[in-house]
């Protein structure tokens, strides 16, 4: 036998069940051959061999982000960003604005995405007449980071139908002023309705998922888990985009929709499909409800009041009852099952739900989820190990909000994403970065899970820290657990396919403080080189 590609004279962290750290590893057509020392693994060179030198850098699984949402975050990418440095206040954002309406044909939707009230100099939402300073003749829309408010100008409002005596949706919140006036501002399910409504055109969906998939397999990222937001349509164009080889990434897709959910997982569950369905390159996944809210908002629902306000237990979106009923319908029909649940009360919901219906319906490696497992106390920890339950946390959300976790919920920090207590009570979980709520980059998970830090150095929940190893397995191996694939992805062994990632360096031997600031050098999906740095010299 002799191998296509060899990669040798490298740290290899093969993440696998001992951890092991080699030197080489040898790659024939879309599988690993070969891994071990240097001298084993060139025993496979031919004259046809491709032989990449790391010189001591790391090579690893390719990065599993288990929880992101990839058409949102490519429309994002049509829209203007409020990330950008140059958006510093309200004035800012409105020019911004003003000069992408002016290339905008009237009457089509005018949008900017990740805005943060806590980071603008005025530190508010802007209000609908000042979006109107943008244009009476398109809709805008300005989406908050958190993907669970937004702030709507007058002809948005008159599109969605918001008008003074217009009820709040159920789970939801119109924002009005004194005079019981829509100030623009829309909370979780009002939200959601006229995100809703703002449709892409199919080709602008398409055009979205392919740069989307080119980001991420910039950062390393081989496979992720579409957490939905689009509905039938996503499904559709993530199909089309993946048999096209338009998107690179193996895609793990959930039955999901940010507005009328329940309506659309029972039309998939009447359909007859089920979570596996599919191959290697895309395969369906859990069917998913929003349960609660942002934990950043903050919307989300809590059993003790907010540190910040003590009126404030957050935001549901269904009942116990009704929870049971839909989840538990799935669940019976052979859907892995999960939900949206950020606060410890949304958490404790999920878990009722899934308890019950394990109860009606036993199934043996249901591996039902919890997207994010945000407020995780200990006695939800004990409850997750007893059901075999595989929460979804997010550890690059302390870069960003940390600080305002602090604010909110106070000594509750030491329990949220709480990634240490995963693993010393041998719960698998997998890490994600609910992208475009946090940034893409593994690196940046990978880095806020080991210190724990928010991006202005405060510590949050400073006995959850991991070590390096620990926190590669959450974005490599335990992404795989998380979707039934850890037999033939997430780690280097022979038989598996090769998805690797070729960092600028031994991430081992970096000062813990400098992880987020490690490079991509090369990416490889099926044994294919995907992505290669301007930079690389390997």
């Amino acid at each position: 036998m002799v191998a296509d590609t060899i990669f040798i004279n490298g740290q290899v962290l093969t993440v696998n069940k001992h951890d092991t750290i080699t030197e080489a590893v040898a790659v024939e057509g879309n599988k690993i051959v070969a891994v071990g020392r240097n001298e084993e693994v060139k025993q496979l060179i031919s004259e046809n061999t491709k032989v990449i030198d790391l010189k001591g850098k790391s090579l690893l699984p390719g990065f599993i982000d288990s929880h992101l949402h990839i058409t949102m975050y490519g429309t994002n990418k049509l829209a203007v960003s409020c990330k950008d440095p140059s958006i510093g206040s309200l004035d800012d954002l409105i020019i911004a604005l003003k000069d992408k309406a002016a290339n905008t044909p009237k009457g089509q939707w005018v949008r900017a995405w990740g805005f943060n009230n806590t980071k603008i100099a005025e530190g508010r939402y802007p209000t609908r007449y000042e979006l109107d300073q943008v244009s009476t003749e398109h809709p805008v829309l300005v989406i908050r980071a958190c993907g669970h408010i937004s702030v709507a100008n007058s002809m948005a409002l008159e599109i969605e139908g918001i008008e003074n005596d217009t009820p709040d949706p159920e789970g939801g919140e119109i924002i009005r002023d004194e005079n019981g006036v829509p100030t623009g501002v829309l909370v979780e399910q009002a939200h959601m309705n006229i995100f809703e409504t703002a449709q892409f055109s199919q080709e602008e969906l398409t055009k979205a998922v392919e740069a989307a998939s080119r980001d991420f397999v910039e950062a390393g990222i081989t496979s992720i888990h579409d957490a939905g937001g689009y509905g039938p349509d996503n499904l559709r164009v993530l199909q089309q985009a993946v048999k096209s080889g338009g998107v690179k990434t193996r895609i793990y897709a959930m039955i999901c929709s940010l507005n009328q959910s329940e309506e659309f997982i029972r039309k998939a569950i009447d359909s007859g499909i089920t979570t596996g369905l599919g191959d290697e390159k895309f395969r369906i996944g859990p069917a998913k409800v929003f349960i609660d809210g942002s934990s950043s908002g903050p919307t989300v629902a809590t059993r003790q009041p907010y540190t910040s306000d003590e009126e404030n237990y957050g935001i549901l979106y269904y009942t116990q009852e009704e929870l049971n009923q839909i989840l538990g319908e799935a669940h019976e029909k052979g859907f892995q099952i999960t939900a949206h649940a950020q606060g410890d009360r949304a958490i404790e919901m999920l878990l009722n739900c899934i308890e019950k219906a394990l109860e009606k319906n036993p199934r043996q490696d249901h591996r039902h989820r919890i997207e994010h497992s945000g407020i995780t106390m200990p006695d939800l920890v004990t409850r997750i190990k007893k059901l075999g339950v595989v929460p979804i946390p997010n550890p690059p959300f302390f870069y960003e909000y940390g600080d305002g976790y602090i604010k909110n919920y106070g000594e509750r920090v030491n329990h949220m994403y709480p990634v240490k207590d995963f693993i010393e009570s041998g719960i698998i979980a997998a890490g994600a970065s609910d992208n475009p709520v946090a940034h893409y980059n593994p690196l940046l998970g990978i880095h806020v899970a080991v210190n724990r830090k928010s991006q202005t150095e405060q510590v949050v929940g400073i006995g959850q820290k991991v070590d390096i190893l620990e926190a590669i397995r959450l974005y490599t191996w335990n992404g795989a657990y998380a979707s039934f694939e850890e037999k033939f992805k997430g780690s280097i062994e022979i038989g598996k396919l090769a998805d690797l990632v070729v960092l600028d360096c031994p991430i081992t031997e970096v000062d813990v403080e400098k992880i987020k600031d490690i490079k991509v050098e090369m990416t490889i999906i099926d044994g294919e080189i995907v992505y290669e740095s301007e930079a690389v010299h390997i």
